[in-house]
């Protein structure tokens, strides 16, 4: 593929969210979640976590804890043990303890609706809160940049950056505002269902004919065998 002008690349990043919109039409937040708090919790536990894995956890976890207060004024032992089958348990437990107490203190027991506010809370990025926004209140704050959509990002060549914050800057630059919420959830759909990080279904793939990584290793493909 060609080396792109920014206007080609930003048309080409809307034929590949129309075609996966098409594809996904029922693509969301995979985590399990009834309300925000409980969106908030199962993020902050989502790091380095498959969403698997915490809603095995949180199916228990929610039904015990059911207000910011429960978890602020939990022993903090007790609520290590609830998710102890989640890596790196203590120090999650810390941080969704002291992010309730912030909550309580703070915010009435509520989760803030500010990408500030939330990012002010302990164990709270930008990409918790950009979930949080997204999914829990529908505001449109910026992309949730996960290992799936970093890798997509790059092999469909929308963007060179490899941090998360550079990769959602690009991404924000390349697409429409109201796209931002599912645009997350198309390319992590599609990373999870067809483009694997060892083996990408390429000759499946529903947007093949806009990505330059597919269009690299069918050459490749082609040559090997001519060379046979």
């Amino acid at each position: 593929m060609a080396r792109e002008t920014n206007d080609q690349t930003r048309a080409r990043a809307a034929a590949i969210c129309d075609t996966l919109a098409r594809a996904y039409p029922d693509a969301h937040c995979e985590l399990r979640h009834s309300n925000p708090l409980e969106l908030l919790v199962a993020t902050i536990l989502s790091a380095q976590c498959t969403d698997k894995q915490v809603n095995i956890v949180t199916e228990t976890l929610f039904a015990r804890y059911r207000s910011a207060r429960d978890y602020a004024e939990a022993p903090l032992p007790a609520l290590e043990q609830d998710i102890r089958r989640i890596g790196l348990f203590r120090n999650k437990a810390r941080n969704i303890q002291a992010a309730c107490r912030t909550l309580v203190a703070r915010h009435g027991e509520e989760v803030p609706r500010t990408m500030e506010a939330l990012t002010a809370l302990a164990g709270v990025g930008r990409k918790t809160a950009n979930v949080v926004l997204g999914n829990a209140f529908g505001i449109q704050e910026g992309v949730v940049v996960d290992t799936h959509v970093a890798r997509l990002a790059q092999r469909l060549g929308l963007t060179r950056q490899s941090s998360p914050e550079k990769i959602e800057q690009a991404l924000m630059r390349l697409t429409p505002r109201d796209h931002w919420a599912l645009l997350s959830h198309w390319l992590i759909w599609h990373g999870r269902r067809r483009c694997g990080a060892r083996k990408p279904d390429c000759p499946h793939c529903e947007i093949r004919a806009l990505c330059p990584a597919a269009e690299k290793a069918a050459a490749a493909a082609s040559k090997k065998e001519k060379a046979r």
